[in-house]
């Protein structure tokens, strides 16, 4: 029987969930990505399509500024990566409506810039969103709360000094203005960042459930309640309600939840966490994982998260996540549509103007076109017609990469100038910098690189000629430790084309990643 969770595998951080009719419909950040936001859809909570990208205009909004930020962590020596951004969204459906509210998080030079919006469609299986109505409140995780007198509310996690408070207010919807005054309603219960707010009315009462602890090691669900949405909040004697802190669970950092009721009357979280092995190897980053919930009385507990939810099964075939033709090829940050030509929507076969901004620009977007790692355990594989470069390809560096952000990626890549296989790996917070590479005899007419993965390790692969011949060169294994730590993202993995000259143009065929 094959498990579960993760619902939403990969680069899947900040799960929110709506039910309408028979359908389950689910919202992830995507920080520096675009598309942005992307939507799942499901019936039974175990197979989920991926329908469409809140964000799939680039005139709706701007990814440029959303560099990613490095922070020391005295407690642990860790380093932070923090990416700016489009930060945990909320899907809300209201009146014929569905509704999202987000945070795109801009870096500039004098601080964070939080540009908080609402965008809409009354058509969900279109993929036609609206541009972005903006609203004033300085913080991260707008939430919406519709409630039975016609009013509507926003709760967010508001920037209060070094930390953040629990604020609300009344919104027009329409135009993103104020309503009322901006009050703090909870400050959780101590915990560093009380963030990812989402209020319920059950039985007369409000009920705030928000994280605490920030995303990674105490990472929590915590609530309170209150018989009046302004307050004053009492907190539950039993929080926190969710962790797997201080524990030996594989499934760790569990947090920011959002829950929901079946049509059964049964109540469910969605929440992010990792898959964590036992050296701290959590390479594919928070994904998106399911539990069940019930009421106790007049609060909600929550079973620990398993890589099975008691009260759902498996099938005897792995259940896969699917996509809608193309809506899961994502670029990095503000994409230059002229840089990409596709035959068809599977990558089958596809040409890349080379940019002269490589994967480690903290504003530009690079030559990059790819796909979410979703496999724990798999591999991804490509041809470059390497003959075929057309232009000044004298300093053309082409091939497939597995992505994080500017910081941090793993890249194997035909160097033309130097007529030779690359590897590099590239990890600035752990300050690591490695190069290996195989010079070629000869001029190759194409060159395939294959990237085999397993929670351990990344093996880079790559042959001269027609790919299907059975000796590839295994060029480098790399341990996924070098790519792991605490971060806002997960890998993603695709081709790449670097040029100091942008009239050069590379060819790619038959590009799998699974």
């Amino acid at each position: 029987m094959s498990s579960i969770n993760p619902i939403i595998p990969g680069f899947a951080p900040d799960p929110s969930v709506v039910k309408v009719g028979g359908w389950f419909f689910l919202i992830n950040s995507s920080f520096h990505l675009f598309p942005g936001l992307p939507i799942y859809a499901s019936q039974d909570l175990i197979s989920w399509r991926h329908i469409g990208n809140a964000i799939n205009r680039q005139s709706q909004l701007s990814l440029s500024k959303s560099k990613t930020e490095l922070h020391p962590l005295p407690e642990t020596g860790e380093v932070l990566v923090a990416t700016g951004g489009l930060y945990a969204p909320t899907i809300r459906y209201h009146d014929g409506t569905f509704y999202v509210v987000c945070t795109n998080v801009v870096r500039t030079a004098t601080g964070d810039s939080r540009q908080n919006f609402i965008i809409s469609t009354k058509d969900i299986w279109a993929d036609n969103w609206s541009d972005p109505v903006y609203f004033e409140f300085n913080g991260i995780d707008p939430s919406l709360f519709f409630d039975d007198d016609g009013k509507t509310y926003i709760q967010g996690s508001a920037a209060a000094g070094p930390s953040t408070t629990i604020n609300t207010f009344e919104i027009d919807l329409g135009s993103g203005g104020k309503l009322s005054e901006e009050r703090t309603i909870w400050c959780g219960t101590g915990g560093i960042y009380p963030e990812g707010p989402h209020l319920y009315k059950r039985k007369g009462y409000y009920y705030l459930v928000i994280a605490e602890g920030g995303t990674h090691e105490g990472h929590m669900v915590t609530m309170a309640r209150s018989t009046n949405i302004w307050g004053p909040y009492e907190g539950c004697p039993d929080n926190p309600i969710l962790t797997a802190r201080n524990t030996d669970e594989y499934i760790q950092y569990t947090g920011h939840c959002d829950v929901f009721q079946d049509d059964g009357d049964q109540w469910w979280c969605t929440c992010l966490g990792v898959r964590k092995d036992k050296n701290g190897r959590y390479i594919m980053g928070r994904e998106t994982f399911l539990t069940r919930g019930s009421w106790d009385g007049d609060w909600l507990s929550l079973e620990q998260v398993k890589l099975t939810p008691s009260g759902l099964l498996g099938s005897d075939e792995e259940t896969k996540l699917l996509a809608n033709p193309g809506v899961d090829h994502v670029y990095i940050r503000d994409a230059d549509p002229s840089n990409y030509t596709l035959s068809s929507s599977t990558l089958d076969h596809l040409t890349l103007a080379a940019s002269n901004a490589d994967l480690s620009h903290p504003e530009l977007s690079p030559s990059f076109i790819g796909k979410r790692q979703r496999q724990l355990d798999g591999y991804s594989s490509v041809e470059l017609e390497a003959a075929q470069a057309t232009g000044s390809a004298a300093k053309l560096r082409a091939g497939m990469a597995c992505y994080k952000d500017e910081h941090r990626f793993i890249r194997i890549y035909y160097d033309a100038a130097e007529l030779a296989i690359v590897v590099e790996v590239i990890n600035r917070p752990k300050e690591i910098y490695r190069q290996e590479r195989q010079t070629l005899e000869r001029l190759p007419k194409s060159i395939a690189f294959r990237m085999q993965y397993a929670e351990q390790e990344y093996r880079l692969f790559y042959i001269v000629g027609d790919a299907a011949q059975p000796d590839w060169t295994c060029i480098s294994t790399v341990d996924t430790l070098d790519l792991t730590g605490p971060d806002f993202t997960g890998p993603v993995i695709g081709v790449f084309a670097v040029a100091e000259a942008t009239d050069t143009a590379v060819q790619f065929r038959n590009l799998t990643i699974c």
